[in-house]
């Protein structure tokens, strides 16, 4: 019988250097499939508010024309690589498709590393406030190698090598650019608008509510969003407290849980192939792909 905390003394006898990958996949979707899943998404949503990258994602028009497949696709492309490895068929062919759209793109490294951040710090962060317990340091060293290799593999330079590297270079990125673009809140105000509609109409006030009162004023004022209320505030990280409370009294989970498997995953009900997964940008529409860059043209490219 696996207790609640078994499975954090199987992490710490695990090597976070060499073991990093059955750490990371043992923490994401044994001890923390939905807060993980909401902190990647808040990860990404944080990079609107760089203008470089807000702007060309209002520019490609995914996010908000079709906003439930780019969810989707980025969602089930990253779940992709966690659940089978970097040396498989699989993650190959899902880390080969998230390069074949990145580089369709005019993006500088410094972005692309500052994205890379988000993934590392952003869970962290969010588990210190809403896990029902926090990350213990093999899986911070765990996250961190994980996202190096990641990185690597889609060839961003001057990579951080451990956490407290990421947390350095996401904080001093976003205090340098952080900053408003109309095109930036498009994107946001389309993915406020996707998240609402996951749950019935009655309540899409109300999780875009939510969803306001867990941004950091650095990211209201980017975005130009009112500051919510003290009661808004209080209210939205009260629940999700209660909720980590709750988590923690419960056995652990026995099987894996994957982003593939979760709800708010709508556009592939009869499955779907990785290698179709995403985008294939056409040459000369909206900002793609980048002069001389050759445009990923088949899924086998």
């Amino acid at each position: 019988m696996v207790t609640r905390y078994d499975r954090l003394k199987e992490i710490q006898r695990l090597d976070p250097e060499r073991d990093f990958l059955e750490i990371y996949r043992l923490t994401v979707t044994y001890e923390f499939p939905w807060d993980v899943t909401r902190a990647l998404e808040l990860a990404l949503y944080r990079t609107y508010a760089v203008p470089s990258i807000g702007r060309l994602l209002d520019e490609t028009a995914e996010l908000t024309e079709r906003s439930q497949k780019r969810y989707d696709d980025t969602a089930l492309l990253l779940d992709t690589v966690v659940e089978h490895g970097f040396d498989t068929d699989e993650g190959r062919t899902a880390v080969r498709r998230i390069n074949q759209m990145h580089r369709s793109y005019d993006i500088s490294n410094d972005d692309m590393r500052y994205v890379l951040c988000t993934f590392v710090v952003t869970p962290k962060r969010w588990l210190d406030d809403f896990g029902w317990r926090r990350l213990c340091c093999h899986e911070l060293a765990a996250f961190a190698a994980y996202y190096r290799t990641l990185g690597a593999r889609m060839g961003i330079k001057d990579i951080p090598q451990v956490y407290e590297d990421f947390e350095r270079t996401l904080d001093a990125y976003e205090y340098r650019h952080f900053g408003w673009d109309e095109g930036a809140r498009r994107v946001s105000d389309a993915t406020l608008a996707l998240m609402a509609s996951w749950y019935p109409a009655p309540l899409a006030p109300v999780v875009r509510g939510a969803s306001l009162a867990l941004l950091d004023d650095s990211l209201l004022k980017a975005f130009r969003y009112c500051r919510p209320g003290p009661v808004a505030r209080g209210v939205t990280r009260g629940v999700l407290r209660t909720r980590a409370r709750a988590v923690r009294l419960l056995p652990p989970r026995r099987k894996p849980h994957y982003a593939r498997q979760n709800p708010e995953i709508k556009g592939y009900p009869g499955g779907y192939e990785i290698a179709g997964l995403g985008t294939y940008p056409t040459p000369g529409v909206r900002g793609c792909p980048v002069p001389g860059h050759r445009p990923a043209q088949t899924p086998a490219d």
